[in-house]
């Protein structure tokens, strides 16, 4: 890793050197924009939209847009002047519960190394701060812009988180948040068991990006030559359930048999789960086929009501008393196709 930042921890009368590392780093995978036909890479010129001149970094400064096209405009001198004082020191304004910040308020962060003979202090710091399981709130000067920050420990080695200053925190605006709805003492009861079933520890190994594991199998395939292995397709997910209660109820069937436990219905009763895959699947089917007792009627209906000619009504009446008639009468009808060859 190489440090980003040199500093100071400035702990009461007390100052540590140390150095700032990214404790983080983004796996995108990330691609050049190239022109189609033959690849080459698309170029972008800083220009000027006034003169259309193409600007240097160094003729470039920084404008505030003040609205209805009127600009302030900022150069490295104004921001020099800027009261930055902390600008290489990480100061230490108070000690408070870990608890009690809230973790919307953090950004970054970053490992700090204590630098030359600032070891035995750092872990001084280190360790008391370990002990009052506290979090020290500072403050520090990155990228030209102060910032509120904690210090914490993290695997024996301090680590500084840069938050987000309170006035830079959205207030939520929702229409729902005004509406009265009030939810019933069973479904929260449903709801809490289901969070039961649940609950587990937090094991971050246990969680992948699956999507640019895919997408560098793509990458991976075009490089060697070879087609692309597509994966299997997830199960879609359940339509929304209109009986709140019996999607809780299912969800909390499914999730203890996916953590092995034995359905809490009977061998022979419907559980919760087989109840709403049921209830699904006759919502999808079309009426004929919802059931049997809807099939027996669809075979007569035809019957009764084809009857084109009185030699096909004939006929039927003639094939239902044969199957009732004695030996006799089913010779007779043997016989008369034989004259009538």
């Amino acid at each position: 890793m190489r440090a980003i930042w040199k500093g100071a921890v400035s702990f009461g009368l007390v100052s540590i050197g140390v150095k700032l590392y990214s404790a983080t780093e983004e796996k995108d995978i990330r691609f050049h924009q190239v022109h189609r036909d033959d690849g080459g890479r698309i170029r972008y010129k800083r220009t000027c939209s006034v003169c259309g001149e193409e600007v240097s970094y160094d003729d470039i400064a920084k404008g505030y847009d003040l609205g209805g096209g009127e600009l302030v405009i900022l150069t490295d001198a104004d921001f020099a002047d800027l009261p930055l004082t902390s600008s290489r020191a990480i100061d230490v304004l108070e000690f408070v519960p870990a608890e009690q910040v809230d973790p919307i308020l953090y950004n970054k962060a970053y490992f700090l190394e204590p630098e030359g003979t600032a070891t035995k202090p750092y872990v001084l710091l280190r360790d008391a701060l370990a002990d009052s399981e506290r979090v020290a709130i500072v403050k520090v000067a990155l990228r030209q812009r102060e910032q509120l920050a904690t210090l914490r420990v993290r695997d024996g080695v301090l680590l500084l988180n840069t938050m987000l200053w309170p006035d830079e925190v959205r207030t939520p605006d929702f229409g729902f948040l005004d509406e009265d709805l009030k939810v019933r003492p069973p479904e929260l009861a449903m709801a809490a068991s289901l969070i039961d079933s649940m609950a587990g520890e937090f094991q971050p190994d246990a969680f992948t990006d699956d999507y640019r594991a895919a997408l560098q199998e793509v990458i991976d395939a075009k490089v060697e030559g070879r087609e692309v292995v597509q994966p299997a397709e997830e199960e879609a997910a359940p339509a929304a359930a209109v009986d709140l209660m019996a999607a809780l109820k299912a969800s909390v069937e499914r999730a203890r048999v996916a953590r092995g436990e034995a359905p809490s219905g009977g061998a022979g009763e419907p559980t919760p789960i087989s109840s709403a895959r049921s209830a699904q699947r006759a919502a999808k089917t079309p009426a004929a086929k919802a059931g049997p007792a809807k099939k027996t009627p669809a075979r007569k209906t035809p019957t009764k009501k084809a009857e084109p000619t009185k030699k096909t009504a004939a006929k039927k009446t003639t094939e239902k008393k044969a199957t009732k008639a004695p030996a006799k009468k089913s010779a007779e009808k043997k016989t008369a196709p034989r004259k009538s060859a």
